[in-house]
């Protein structure tokens, strides 16, 4: 049975014990979907190959990203993933200040820092690029840890989120984990964390309701349904 986009209200079967959140960065946080279909499109025409639009990004994005790009018609034999990889990230560099962060982002992470939830970033992002994106949106004091990785070809994120989970001073089914893609869901399991998804980042909204995982159409729905838990206050 396929999962169903969840409202305001509905029952989740999320344990509402929630003391900490770990939140994905691109595409649940910053809304930086254009950035990354206009980046890959430049390296699509550069190797002349067929440019996509958001519907058919939204439809083959995955983890780990070697996979998209195959889906995207790279021939590694011919054109190895760490140059069009790199050749991406470049072009994504140019332009890392422009995207904003979602609407209500700003005001759900403050939200939930007044409310005593402590909140960390855990990202597929290379450390040098989140650290200074984080710093540029001013977001340093509301998180007691951003995890990137050490390079930029986003293999994923799973062995980071168990190391930070065992630092916690929570269990991990106290722990709620955000994110917008079926590895956010997958990183959630392995550390033993419940798992929301975000629809209007990097994967479409039936993609994210087919896996049966709890998903909600945006921020403003995610901070309803915590407001209803007493997470998320207005003070």
């Amino acid at each position: 049975m396929c999962g169903k986009i969840k409202q305001a209200g509905q029952e989740t079967g999320i344990n509402m014990k929630i003391k900490h959140i770990i939140w994905d960065w691109n595409g649940t946080l910053l809304d930086d979907l254009w950035l990354s279909i206009k980046a890959i499109n430049i390296v699509l025409k550069r190797y002349h190959l067929p440019e996509i639009n958001a519907d058919q990004y939204l439809e083959i994005f995955t983890f780990p990203v070697i996979d998209y790009y195959e889906r995207l018609g790279f021939d590694f034999k011919k054109n190895p993933f760490k140059v069009v990889g790199t050749e991406f990230i470049e072009e994504y560099t140019k332009r890392q200040l422009k995207p904003a962060l979602h609407e209500s982002a700003m005001e759900l992470i403050t939200c939930l820092q007044q409310n005593g939830v402590t909140q960390s970033i855990l990202s597929a992002a290379r450390q040098q690029m989140l650290d200074k994106l984080i710093k540029h949106h001013d977001l340093q004091s509301f998180f007691v840890n951003v995890i990137g990785q050490d390079d930029h070809y986003a293999h994923g994120k799973t062995n980071a989120g168990k190391v930070w989970v065992k630092s916690l001073d929570v269990q991990p089914h106290e722990v709620l984990f955000v994110g917008d893609t079926l590895h956010d869901l997958d990183v959630a399991k392995a550390i033993g964390a419940d798992c929301v998804l975000v629809a209007g980042g990097h994967t479409g909204y039936h993609r994210l309701a087919d896996s049966n995982a709890t998903v909600f159409r945006n921020l403003r729905e995610l901070k309803s349904w915590l407001n209803e838990n007493s997470y998320c206050e207005e003070s």
